[in-house]
């Protein structure tokens, strides 16, 4: 029950590596808000234990009223996790404006969002909290599509600057780095995409959502009281971060 007790706030937890995340969080104890844009797939994740809330973490206004609400409920938040992602398949040259506004607006400037909102209650609190910004091995192997890759390693560096920042108030920041991951966004991809990584992998196989929760469990946790400003890779050995 290593989350007993506190409130933590998981984004993108309809579904693949935030619902895993979600889902182990209640198990340690902790009272789970799940955000996505798909509500009914949110409300499955965290049941009646949980609070399901239908926010664009893209939308600065939307994300202010998410942790108002919060607030209001259950007085607190102790843990958030910037789980939610989205990307697309496109070449450099041939990227829409508005494709490339859309991955960074919900990778990078989403997540900042949500921190700096929990940020605030933090600190209005008192409380000496844990944010875990989930990154990806293509931040530094530049393996995948620009917005994403961009979006990525903006994560790495926001991390370092909020640690640095707020530690001297007890609030801990740190990223968690998947490797190729077995969820619904993965289980688009070709065929022979999917053993080209595989190959790339190792350890043999891709991280089950599950894998990715238990490394999120530890840097959000006590037990990793004394980390910040680090990047934690689950990724089968792919990648020396």
């Amino acid at each position: 029950m290593r989350l007993q007790n506190k409130v933590a706030v998981v984004t993108g937890a309809g579904q693949g590596m935030g619902r895993a995340i979600a889902r182990l969080f209640q198990a340690e104890g902790a009272t789970v808000v799940g955000f996505d844009v798909h509500l009914a797939a949110v409300q499955e994740t965290v049941g009646a234990k949980g609070l399901a809330l239908d926010v664009n973490i893209a939308d600065s206004a939307a994300v202010n009223a998410a942790f108002d609400a919060i607030v209001e409920k259950f007085g607190r938040v102790d843990v958030l996790v910037n789980n939610a992602g989205i990307g697309s398949v496109d070449k450099f040259a041939e990227i829409p404006d508005e494709t490339w506004a859309r991955v960074i607006g919900v990778d990078l400037t989403g997540a900042f969002y949500c921190a700096r909102a929990a940020v605030r209650v933090m600190q209005a609190k008192g409380i000496k909290g844990a944010i875990v910004n989930t990154s990806s091995v293509s931040a530094v192997s530049g393996d995948g599509p620009a917005h994403y890759c961009a979006a990525k390693a903006g994560l790495m560096g926001l991390t370092r600057c909020m640690a640095k920042e707020l530690a001297p108030q007890g609030i801990r920041v740190n990223t968690l780095v998947p490797g190729p991951t077995n969820t619904p966004m993965m289980q688009g991809i070709p065929e022979e995409w999917a053993k080209a990584i595989i190959a790339g992998v190792p350890m043999g196989r891709m991280a089950e959502p599950e894998d990715i929760a238990r490394g999120t469990l530890f840097l959000a946790s006590d037990d990793a009281g004394f980390v910040t400003g680090q990047n934690l890779a689950v990724n089968g050995g792919s990648a020396f971060i």
